[in-house]
């Protein structure tokens, strides 16, 4: 379903930028009236990284008249190898001064505004407040949840993504989205008792190419946005797995709606640390839903890992079940049974999670 644009057009492009960008004029659908949104556009990108790179160059090519791009760190060799609009001469230099320079290269016309600072719960409604949208690029989830949270209140959509390791995701969370669509919060996606301790990419990697790929996911959610043509992935998440060649869609609901649980279905069964193994021991699937940085630290013997969005894209990827799934701390593991029990599976749900399993004594943990 088409979104209403967020901007009105310019009332004109100077003849130079006609030129620049005359093949979204090609474009059926979209056209002149849709690049004068894109010039009438103020879009805010936090983090010149890995994915703030290709999407502060996806967007200023695209002609976004203005830029806010919000950094404190500075360029590192290391970066090189995915955040793609700096260079070796950047090395020690702010990042955000390479994103104002490479936005001007590609489109003299776009205003590049750069705050070198880093964004805080304290700072985020102020620097936010003139977007029209704002894409997260950034790699910690307390700076996530402070921009999510001045999005929130500032009713401003928020273009989202995460790249680790192979994998990816991408999403939009908007409090006050027009009729017809759901309000959807990073809460919804990822509760904050579920989150725990995120490695960095300096811990367990990350493939290069699949940041541009996501950047150019995020840049073209933007301009969607802007410009009011398509389907915006609000209420949807698609997962990357980059290793596989392969991209699922899964659906987002928000957490305050009640769950399409079928009518007359019992509360997920709860089982204890000895419970779960027993059962395992007589058949049952133990299904681990945690990300693969997570499931690196430690599994139970004998359990299959499938992340939770794959279980939630197709529930029969797990198998027939029976089924004990197994997360943190048991919030996605809730999720993942609920699916599983509605798409006709027997599931229930380790209690505590890996929390429960790490505080049991050894000898009963079967570490």
């Amino acid at each position: 379903m088409p979104i209403p644009p967020l901007v009105e057009p310019v009332a004109a492009l100077t003849d130079d930028e006609v030129a620049r960008t005359a093949r979204h004029a090609r474009l059926a659908g979209f056209g002149e009236t849709a690049q004068r949104r894109l010039a009438g556009a103020h879009v805010a990108i936090i983090g010149a990284g890995g994915l703030g790179s290709p999407t502060v160059l996806a967007l200023a090519a695209a002609g976004v008249g203005t830029l806010t791009v919000i950094d404190d760190d500075e360029v590192e060799a290391s970066n090189l190898q995915r955040q793609v609009m700096h260079r070796f001469a950047d090395v020690g230099r702010p990042k955000v001064d390479s994103a104002r320079r490479v936005a001007q290269d590609l489109a003299p016309h776009t205003v590049v505004h750069t705050v070198r600072a880093r964004l805080t719960r304290d700072n985020a409604t102020e620097l936010l407040a003139a977007a029209h949208v704002v894409v997260d690029g950034t790699d910690t989830f307390d700076t996530r949840a402070a921009v999510a949270d001045a999005c929130e209140r500032l009713g401003v959509p928020l273009v989202w993504g995460v790249v680790q390791e192979f994998h990816a995701q991408a999403t939009v969370f908007w409090s006050a989205p027009p009729a017809g669509y759901p309000a959807v919060r990073l809460s919804d996606l990822y509760p904050p008792e579920s989150v725990g301790d995120v490695p960095s990419c300096e811990q367990v990697g990350v493939l290069g190419p699949l940041c541009l790929q996501v950047g150019g996911v995020l840049a073209t959610e933007a301009v969607k946005l802007v410009t009011g043509i398509g389907e915006p992935l609000l209420g949807r998440v698609i997962v990357i797995d980059a290793l596989r060649g392969r991209t699922d869609e899964v659906p987002l609901l928000p957490a305050r709606a009640p769950s399409p649980v079928p009518a007359g279905d019992d509360p997920v069964p709860q089982l204890d640390l000895d419970a779960a193994i027993a059962a395992q021991a007589s058949g049952a699937t133990l299904l681990d839903v945690r990300e693969p940085y997570e499931t690196a630290t430690g599994v139970l013997p004998g359990v299959v890992e499938v992340p939770l969005a794959r279980v939630l894209a197709d529930p029969a990827i797990a198998g027939e079940g029976p089924i004990v799934v197994v997360c943190k701390v048991g919030v996605r593991a809730e999720r993942a049974a609920r699916a599983l029990r509605i798409a006709g599976i027997e599931a229930s749900v380790l209690a505590g999670g890996m929390d429960a399993w790490a505080s049991a004594p050894r000898e009963r943990s079967h570490a």
